[in-house]
């Protein structure tokens, strides 16, 4: 009934009740029972109307003496009661929450028992409302100043002054009879049994009773209190702390809000009287800013608060985001039941009657809190009474009663100067008023000041900092250093400094890291330590402080009377300037002598002696980190404390890693008593060691005082043996408790121990049954017969009263056991105790002498025992003697604090885990409705200050155990604001509670930027202190933080300027376009020192944005105008200004600036610039100079640097060179020729001596085959240690070992000794050495072999022979770490002869880089030899993953299906050696497709294997997955690049169509760097659309990508553009630098518009050399094919000649020039002219004919002159040496027949050389073929493995029936080589080649191959008879290359393969038939081919298409549909 009594609240609301309107019901049919039962409630019905009509006072106290008539409400209560019963047997309090709903819905037909309750909560309810406001005004008496304030009882409770005197008599004797009380330890064990039992039940009953009352609550506040959730665009408004509960009650927060909420009772029913804290000593601080913080008591000023909630609610949440969702979901348990009925009500609502119910409620809340809501406010002047109940009926809206209150609260901001203002007033004007707060307070420093003279205020620190207030005011006010300097002997506040970091962080940080003194100024407040900043990057402390740090009173010179020098001054000048105090003080012994003469100055003598001891030489500098810091040796000798505290200030990240983080060095610093701070600063680890050392528990035994830091450091690292050795041994653990500091163990080891430890003092149970104390605690005898340790400390522990009032006053005892180290612990236990000792036997002697009384002192409290009782038991409550007495109300609170904390370690065994759930979600629904009434009335209770701890510790709990990212995602989202403001107004932040910060840095990616973009500002700088701080431990990688970055500078940036400098080292993950959108901060100092400062971190992308972003106020007039030190000025960031900014430098500027510049990356074309700018425009440079050029003088003009002939300076340049050329950097050959091989020295080689010719070794290459041929083998021998590392070609190597070799100087057991030069032994001599020589030589080879396993490059010959030979062992099983280099050159017939042997070593197999075929060989030998083990062990197969087949993989994929199974072989793919098989590609697709999870399966694919989807599948995929797929790519370009060129078009045009925004102009920079490798091959009309700034800002970036045909003529339109670079007409020689390998691009008739002049030899030659470094690189390697290097080359070819005057157009053109040997390694042979290349010299033609025979692109003419001057020098050819036909390559084919058949082919080398060239006809082949059979004098059937690679394409000039001779074994073994080369051989010839293959000893049948075997052998497989390749299955397709199905016969192709067979060819496959193979297929056949090639290209299977002209091309849908409309138009 006491629910439906609230109902009758509304009838008074609405102004409706003056008549019931029953509903008519029908009397037919109705039982008699049903009958009487409502004539009885009708009955009681009209008896409550009229009590009503006869006393509408009801209950409330008559104005007159008139006696209450209550008989007639005993009636009817006795009617109600007797209605009971009927009314539960029909089901009434089962329909009672439909009654509830209907009512509340003042709906009419509601029914007679809803009446009922209508009528008694309406006549009843509101009577007894007015008994409560009756007694409350009848409560009012005038009050006196003096008069106590009212507590709850004194307000409400309180008949006149007779119930407070009553109330308050008994709290005194409640509080005298707790003191005099006195229990045994058995007794107090009982009884706290009893109080257990008695408060679990208690608890119990509370749950049962209100929990479905307050369920129906949280129902009602859900529905008004919406709570933040996330939107369809990731947003969500920011939610208040009531929301938050709301929201962690639904989703499982444990609220811990008991206490917190004891708190906010207590001080309500039980104020506290801060008057009664009056301290007159600063010794006894109060304890109400500790204890009680938050719950200060009012003002005096009692005033009136207007009581008014706003019930008019438009907004109201949605039925599924209450409790009732999952009510009516079944998710209740059974005592639900009730609510179900409720919710199903509230479902049948609509909207609007859904609001009219909630508003309803909300009045009937308003109506009963309305008489109790008031605190302090009980009498109210005049007529003014509490606000009448407002009824929804009324439009008008509430007056804001805002104005009202805070003027009655009294903010009168002007008399805070005069008197200090009460904390809780502050606090309320504080968040009121917060604008008139800021401006009267925090811009006020008078104000301010003298309310930070209490430290209670401390917290104006952080909220003036966050505030409007004027920054710079508030720093000039308080961030004073100079006074802080000033005064050392007081200490600086953290949260002082704290805000001054927040407001001055650049200025105070550089003092920090830059002044000693001021830095231990500041840590001498330990508080100070966690503040400190990093100054690993700031630059180190000057040798001499800033004179504006300097004291006027340290003006030594000034210092005439040294007896007024006072030892304060000399402190301080010691502490700020202790390098000049001491060179001009203690350096000068005179005046030194004086000051000494001052004897309080004596200690300043030993401090000299120390100092001067230490006193380096000479003023330093330059701070020398690393010699200071040597952490390395620091574990192992004694390190002075100032320097471990310089080390830590300077190099923190470095101090961490080394110091913190090393157990060793750790604890040997520790043994220093001085660094024990150290055990503080490291805390901030994740981890500390933590050893004996530190953690002495064994020592802890004896009594002793162990500091505090060390305990809380171990009981936080070591927790388990913490727990163990101390919270289990009591003797240990009261030891520890003699240092009051140490208070806080009580708690932890109730927390952490299994059992509870007993309070001490209190009556704890005793630890040794045995002792007893009245007969072993002797204290009286204690003075003659000391007490030994165990006693003493027994004693303490068992009878602390009697041992404290008997010890601590006997100062001779005490003088006595402080003596003895073991109990020298008393007397500090003692210090606590002494004021009460003392005042109590003060006391008691001067009464007994003066009035000869014992009465005790009358300000001794009676409640003294008491609290020193509770002291024991709480020591956190400990109240000194030294206070006066505390107020009742005080005590009460202490004591219910206590019990209550005791409880709470208690409650856990006591409650059930479901009871527990209960109580926290109704008090945290208590709570929710107090902060919801402190949201209208004002903080009257300070809720949200007393719930902040605990509020913090339930979210940091919750955050640990919660696993669900969402969830975690919308605490932060949507909470983060007042989370941090939680946390903003906390006095100590501790490291559980920075876990909520940390979370912002495990947020997934994906969610990240919606977050911080909602995050508050505040929030922001506690994100970043904690990055900068934890950044090393964090681990966050590169693309969390630069989405970080991105959205604080977009978000914050604006609005905030100091964002920019407090984000620290995160700048360094700036994307380049946030850099270039940064605002413009360039003239800020302290901006530009902080990107200076990180620029090294950060990528060349994001230094040139900064570039950029810094050039927008650099000017070429203000480069130009600017000073000579502008680059050391202005630092790193000068570096990076685009350069048609940085081509204004001077060179004074560049030459002061150079070693800025050259700790920089500088472009190629800055480089140039700066070496063309500096040594062109001085002619006086110095060796010193150019050794700070360094490498720049090799790109100077070689004529600048002959200027230097003859010079100091010369020597240096020509080493600067000689590096340029060891580093592999291509120089032009003037510079080469004209500085080095120039010199005379060099015309004699046999000249030189060894050691010279070490030194000319990297010029050796360029010097040629004459000369080496010129040096002596002695010469040789003794360079050979400088000659080993360099390029030699292999002609040149040849001769360099020839050499060695011939006078058996050099064994061959030394080929490790040959390193490079092992290209040059003879394959001859390789097959003669034994298999250890070979092993040796392995090493030596490697550099030489293809390092890129996705490049088609073959191995030397010389890996081949090694290679062979070494696997014909049957130990290289044992030898696979030596041969692993070689294993990709290996053929498979050898590793086939020991895959039995390599399975049995399996777990060394599995770790080598074998290729494709060899790994399946060998895991087919595995899968015969042991089936299971790849089923239960698939991943050890490691490398031989690649070779698994399709079958067994499937398999795999199917055993386990989960994700996580999938992923891990995903993975163990992707870290294959080398390329992927396309068979295994498929397969795994083929499979995965059938998982429902494959589209989150794309990441874990990796690029290899995700570029394999057919388009088909791409097209369906959506945006995020294409998106994925375009990151994957970006980051592994090299797989897109091995796609086709319409692969890679088709890829990248679907793509760009998932890209938002890509077809509408321009193509942005963030879009082209999005696509990466990508960006050149997107369709025209998107690529033309480049942005222009972004162009020519980024060439450098540009000319590394790939451009195919058509986007280089757009390039080409795009340089000549006025926009870009103009006409090149217009062009310059910096124009043409920063063009470099673009210009190639441009049309023949605009190169020939270029400006004569400008386009030097040396010009040439540097566009030369930049394309072919662009060719040299992956990107270039991959990129073109034959067709598109040839087309460039002719452009290559034009320009040389076109500007070299070959080609003649007028009479300005150029005299034609011959090239030197050096020209043609810069350029190409091929670009000169025949008749140039013939009238070379003798020397440079003999030193570059090897290069020439490389050449492919020499023209036949050019062959023929070329051979012409080759038989001119060397005789006709019979006379050719090995070594001259080794270099003649192409240049041989322009011999005849006649003449190759008179060449001598003895050496592999020479036939390998011919063996080569593939362009040979047949009968040069015949010829070739037989004259290497003449020379070698060896049959067909003699040749081995080594002379069939040697072969090459000479093997088609062997006869059928010479073939047919050929060792079946040898040709197996080279056909890994062959099967590689496009062979010209006849069909008959390549069908002899494959019969040799099918031998027994070698691959066997045809039949038994498998894919392994068709990899292997390559083109040769185009020779299998027609029926062998009509018989091929799938595997052995699979297995052919698309070389060898392009050179399959079109008529055999037609008839071999079936349609069934071309269905089963791969993408690759298809693409690479050629047209006529397509035009001999039939229909069907075309079709299976069509459908091979749909799935990729995108086209429509056509049938029938005769007219194909090649697979590459297929008409365009809108051709044909022009065509026919051609057609039309003819025919019509």
């Amino acid at each position: 009934m006491a629910v439906v009594c609230l109902e009758g609240i509304i009838s008074e609301v609405k102004l409706v009740c003056s008549e019931p309107r029953l509903v008519a019901t029908q009397s037919n049919g109705i039982p008699s029972e049903d009958s009487n039962l409502q004539e009885d409630i009708q009955n009681v019905i009209d008896k409550i109307h009229s009590l009503s009509a006869g006393n509408m006072r009801g209950f409330a106290v008559p104005p007159t003496e008139e006696p209450l008539n209550l008989n007639m409400y005993f009636s009817i209560l006795s009617n109600l009661h007797s209605l009971f019963q009927p009314l539960m047997r029909e089901g009434f309090f089962d329909d009672l929450p439909k009654i509830l709903v209907c009512l509340l819905l003042e709906r009419q037909d509601c029914g007679l028992e809803a009446e009922l309750a209508k009528t008694v909560s309406l006549e009843m309810g509101q009577p007894l409302l007015m008994f409560f406001s009756s007694i409350k005004s009848q409560t009012c008496t005038p009050m006196t100043t003096d008069e106590e304030a009212s507590s709850f009882f004194g307000t409400y409770l309180k008949i006149e002054s007779m119930v407070t005197a009553a109330f308050n008599g008994f709290q005194q004797m409640f509080i005298n009879m707790l003191s005099n009380l006195s229990l045994s330890e058995d007794l107090t064990n009982v009884l706290r049994s009893l109080l257990d039992s008695v408060s679990a039940n208690v608890l119990r009953f509370i749950v049962m009773l209100v929990q479905i009352p307050m369920d129906y609550v949280r129902i009602a506040l859900e529905f008004g209190i919406q709570v933040p959730s996330l939107a369809e665009q990731d947003t969500c408004m920011q939610g208040d702390l009531k929301q938050l509960i709301m929201w962690g009650l639904k989703h499982n927060v444990s609220w811990s809000l008991g206490v917190p909420l004891v708190d906010i009772l207590l001080e309500t029913f039980l104020p506290s009287d801060q008057s009664m804290y009056s301290y007159s000593g600063p010794e006894c601080q109060s304890p109400s800013s500790v204890l009680f913080q938050g719950s200060s008591s009012q003002s005096n000023n009692h005033t009136y608060v207007s009581y008014k909630i706003s019930c008019d609610h438009r907004n109201l949440a949605a039925l599924n985001d209450t409790m009732c969702a999952d009510i009516l979901m079944g998710l209740g348990d059974e005592s639900s039941l009730p609510l179900l009925t409720f919710c199903q009500a509230l479902s049948s609502l609509s909207s609007s009657q859904m609001e009219h119910v909630w508003s309803n409620m909300c009045y009937i809340f308003q109506a009963l809190m309305s008489p109790l809501a008031t605190k302090l406010s009980d009498c109210v002047d005049g007529d003014i009474q509490p606000s009448a109940i407002s009824s929804p009926l009324n439009n008008s809206k509430p007056v804001s009663a805002s104005a009202l209150r805070l003027r009655q609260l009294g903010c009168n901001y002007s008399s805070w100067v005069i008197s200090t203002p009460d904390a809780a007033l502050v606090s309320f004007c504080s968040n009121n008023e917060r604008m008139e707060f800021v401006r009267q307070v925090c811009n006020n420093a008078s104000v301010m000041k003298k309310l930070l003279s209490d430290q209670i205020y401390i917290w104006l620190y952080a909220f003036c900092a966050n505030s409007s207030a004027d920054a710079a005011y508030m720093v000039s006010q308080f961030c004073v250093y100079e006074q802080w300097i000033d005064q050392p002997a007081l200490q600086v506040d953290s949260a002082l400094l704290q805000f001054c970091i927040s407001l001055d962080a650049p200025r105070l940080t550089n003092l920090i890291c830059m002044h000693t003194g001021f830095l231990m100024l500041l840590i001498s407040n330990p508080d100070n330590w966690k503040l400190m900043p990093n100054c690993t990057n700031s630059p180190p402390p000057p040798p001499f402080p800033d004179p504006g740090l300097q004291l006027d009173s340290c003006q030594y010179m000034e210092w005439h009377d040294v007896m007024q020098i006072t030892t304060d001054i000399l402190s301080k000048c010691i502490l700020i300037d202790q390098s000049r105090f001491t060179r001009e003080v203690c350096a000068n012994q005179t005046f030194l002598n004086n000051l000494l003469q001052n004897k309080n100055n004596a200690w300043l003598e030993a401090h000299c002696q120390a100092s001067l001891f230490l006193l380096p030489p000479g003023p330093t500098q330059s701070f020398d980190l690393a010699g200071w810091c040597d952490y390395q040796t620091w574990g192992e000798r004694q390190v002075d404390d100032s320097v471990v505290g310089l080390c830590w200030q300077t190099d923190q990240a470095a101090f961490q890693k080394n110091v913190c983080c090393k157990a060793a060095v750790f604890e040997k610093l520790l043994e220093n008593p001085q660094n024990k701070w150290l055990t503080s600063v490291c805390t901030d680890m994740e981890q500390i060691p933590v050893t004996p050392q530190l953690c002495r528990y064994a020592d802890w035994t004896l009594p002793m005082i162990v500091d505090m830091t060390e305990l809380a450091l171990c009981a936080e690292v070591d927790s388990q043996n913490f727990t163990s050795k101390v919270c289990a041994n009591d003797i240990v653990l009261h030891n520890l408790l003699a240092n009051q500091d140490n208070a806080w163990l009580v708690q932890y080891c109730a927390n952490h121990s299994s059992s509870v430890i007993p309070p001490v003092g209190g009556g704890g149970q005793t630890i040794l049954n045995e002792f007893k104390v009245a007969e072993q605690c002797l204290y009286s005898s204690w003075v003659k017969f000391l007490p030994n340790a165990t006693l003493l400390a027994q004693c303490w522990e068992k009878d602390q009263v009697n041992f404290v009032s008997s010890i601590c006053p006997n100062a001779g005892l005490l003088l006595i056991l402080s003596r003895e180290p073991s109990s020298a612990w008393v007397s500090r236990m003692c210090i606590t105790f002494t004021n009460y000792t003392t005042t109590t036997t003060t006391t008691t002697t001067t009464n007994n002498n003066n009035n000869n009384s014992t009465t005790t002192d009358p300000n001794v409290c009676a409640s003294q025992t008491l609290i020193k009782q509770f002291s024991l038991i709480c020591p956190q409550y400990f109240i000194p003697g030294c206070q006066p007495c505390p107020s009742q109300n005080m005590v009460l609170q202490m004591m219910v604090r206590c019990w209550m904390e005791s409880l709470s370690s208690r409650m856990e065994g006591l409650l059930t885990t479901h009871v527990t759930e209960v109580l926290n979600r109704v008090v945290a629904t208590s709570v929710v409705i107090l902060l919801a009434v402190e949201d209208s009335v004002g903080p009257i209770w300070q809720v949200e200050n007393t719930i902040r701890q605990s509020v913090l510790t339930s979210v940091v709990d919750y955050l640990k155990r919660e696993t669900n990212q969402d969830r975690r995602r919308v605490l932060l989202q949507c909470f983060g604001t007042v989370l941090s403001s939680l946390l903003q107004t906390a006095r100590d932040v501790t490291g559980d509670e920075l876990r909520f910060i940390k979370e912002y840095f495990h947020l997934p990616l994906s969610s990240l930027r919606s977050v911080l973009a909602a995050t508050h500002i505040s929030t922001v700088r506690m994100v970043l202190q904690y990055y900068n701080r934890f950044e090393n431990t964090l681990q966050l990688s590169d693309e969390y933080r630069s989405v970080m970055v991105s959205v604080l500078l977009k978000t914050y940036q604006a609005t905030d300027d100091k964002l920019l400098l407090e984000l620290g080292s995160l700048l360094a993950a700036a994307s380049p376009a946030d850099i270039k959108a940064l605002p413009s901060k360039q003239n800020n100092v302290n901006v530009l020192e902080t990107i200076n400062r990180n620029l090294d971190r950060m990528s060349l992308a994001q230094r040139e944005a900064f570039g950029l972003w810094y050039n927008k106020v650099m000017s070429p007039s203000s480069i130009t105008g600017g000073h000579q030190s502008l680059i050391r000025d202005t630092g790193n960031l000068i570096a990076y200004l685009p350069f048609h900014s940085f081509q204004h430098l001077s060179a004074a500027q560049l030459l002061d600036g150079l070693d800025v510049l050259q700790r920089n990356i500088l472009s190629s074309v800055k480089q140039e610039f700066i070496a063309n700018r500096l040594i062109g425009s001085y002619r006086n440079l110095t060796a010193k100079d150019f050794i700070r050029l360094g490498n720049l003088s090799c790109l100077a003009d070689p004529v600048d640097l002959l200027a230097y002939n003859n010079t100091e300076a010369f020597q240096v340049i020509q080493e600067s060179i000689m590096n340029c050329m060891l580093k592999g950097l291509s120089l032009p050959s003037q510079l080469v020729s004209d500085l080095l091989l120039n010199n005379p020295e060099l015309r004699i080689p046999s000249s030189l001596s060894a050691n010279r010719l070490k030194e000319l070794a990297p010029l050796l290459p360029s010097l040629g085959v004459t000369f080496l041929n010129g040096l002596t083998e002695s010469q040789l021998f003794s360079a050979l240690p400088g000659l080993s590392t360099i390029p030699f070609t292999p002609i040149q190597a040849s001769i360099i070992v020839d050499k060695l070799f011939q006078t058996n100087t050099l064994k061959t057991g030394q080929l490790q000794e040959l390193g490079t030069l092992i290209v040059g032994v003879k394959t001859e001599t390789l097959l003669n050495l034994t298999s250890d020589k070979l092993l040796s030589a392995v090493k030596a080879l490697t550099p030489h072999l293809p390092v890129l396993p996705y490049i088609d490059a073959h191995c030397p010959l010389e890996a081949n022979t090694i290679a062979t030979k070494l696997w014909g062992f049957q130990e290289v099983v044992n030898w696979l770490d030596d041969v692993k280099p070689l294993l990709r050159c290996t053929p498979l017939l050898s590793v086939l002869r020991r895959t039995r042997l390599l399975v049995e070593k399996l777990s060394n197999t599995s770790t080598k880089p074998w290729n494709t075929q060899q790994a399946q060989a060998i895991v087919r030998e595995l899968v015969n030899a042991d089936p299971k083990l790849i089923k239960q062990d698939f991943l050890s197969l490691g490398s031989l993953g690649q070779g698994v087949g399709c079958r067994v993989l499937q398999e795999q994929f199917g055993a386990d299906t989960s994700p996580l199974s999938v992923r891990n072989i995903l993975a163990f793919l992707r870290q294959q050696p080398g390329i992927l098989h396309t068979s295994l590609k498929t397969c795994v697709l083929d499979k995965l497709h059938q998982f429902k999870f494959f589209p989150d399966l794309l990441q874990d694919l990796g690029a290899e294997i995700a570029l394999s989807i057919p388009m088909s599948t791409l097209k369906i995929f959506s945006a995020e997955m294409m998106d994925t797929l375009r990151k994957m790519i970006v980051a592994t370009p090299r797989y897109f690049l091995m796609l086709s060129r319409r692969k890679q078009e088709l890829l990248v045009d679907k793509i760009v169509q998932r890209m938002k925004g890509m077809y509408t102009v321009p193509f942005t920079e963030e879009e082209f760097r999005s696509l990466g490798i990508m960006a050149p091959f997107v369709v025209d009309e998107v690529f033309i659309q480049v942005d222009r700034s972004f162009f020519t800002q980024n060439l450098d970036y540009l000319k590394t990508l790939c451009y195919s045909s058509g986007k280089t003529e757009l390039l080409a339109r795009i340089l000549q553009e006025p926009a870009v670079f103009g006409p090149v007409k217009n062009w310059n020689q910096a124009t043409l630098s920063v063009v470099g390998r673009f210009l190639f691009f441009l049309p023949i008739n605009i190169l020939q518009e270029i400006p004569l002049p400008l386009m030097t030899m040396g010009r040439i030659e540097k566009l030369f050399m930049s394309h072919r470094q662009w060719e040299d690189e992956d990107v270039g390697i991959l990129c073109s094919d034959m067709n598109e290097r040839k087309a460039l080359f002719e452009k290559q070819q034009f320009v040389l000649q076109f500007f070299l005057g070959f080609v003649k157009i007028n009479s300005l053109s150029l005299t034609p020039i011959v090239p030197t040997c050096e020209t043609l390694h810069t350029t190409s042979p091929a670009a000169w002219t025949s008749s140039s290349l013939s009238s070379m010299s003798l020397t440079a033609f003999s030193n570059c004919l090897e290069l020439m025979g490389h050449d492919s692109f020499l023209a036949s003419f050019q062959r023929s002159e070329v051979l012409k001057r080759v038989k001119k020098m060397y005789g006709p050819v019979s006379s050719f040496s090995q070594s001259v036909i080794a270099q003649l390559g192409e240049i041989a084919t322009e011999l005849s027949p006649q003449e190759l058949s008179a060449l001598r082919l003895v050496e592999h080398s020479s036939i390998a050389s011919m063996g080569a060239v593939s362009t040979w006809n047949t009968r040069q082949l015949t010829a070739l073929f037989t004259t290497v059979l003449n020379s070698t004098k060896l049959t067909p059937s003699r040749l081995n493995s080594n002379m069939f690679v040697a072969l090459g394409h000479i093997l088609c000039g062997a006869k059928t029936t010479e073939i047919n001779t050929f060792n079946n074994v040898e040709f197996g073994k080279a056909v890994l080589w062959l099967g590689q080369l496009r062979l010209s051989c006849s069909e008959e010839q390549m069908l002899a080649l494959v019969q040799l293959l099918t031998h027994s000893l070698a691959f066997g049948p045809m039949s038994s191959w498998n894919a392994d075997v068709f990899i292997e052998i390559g083109v040769l497989a185009a020779g299998l008879p027609d029926i062998a390749m009509s018989a091929l299955v799938k595997d052995q397709i699979e297995g052919i290359t698309p070389m060898a199905i392009s050179i399959i016969p079109p008529e055999k192709f037609a008839v071999a393969f079936s349609q069934s067979q071309i269905s089963m060819f791969s993408y690759e496959q298809a693409v690479a038939m050629t047209p006529q193979q397509v035009s001999a297929l039939r229909d069907l056949q075309r079709t299976a081919l069509a459908m091979v090639l749909a799935p990729w290209d995108g086209r429509p299977v056509i049938t029938r298409d005769p007219t194909v002209r090649s697979l590459g091309q297929i008409h365009n849908p809108l051709c044909l549909i022009l065509g026919l409309l051609m057609l039309l138009i003819v025919l019509f």
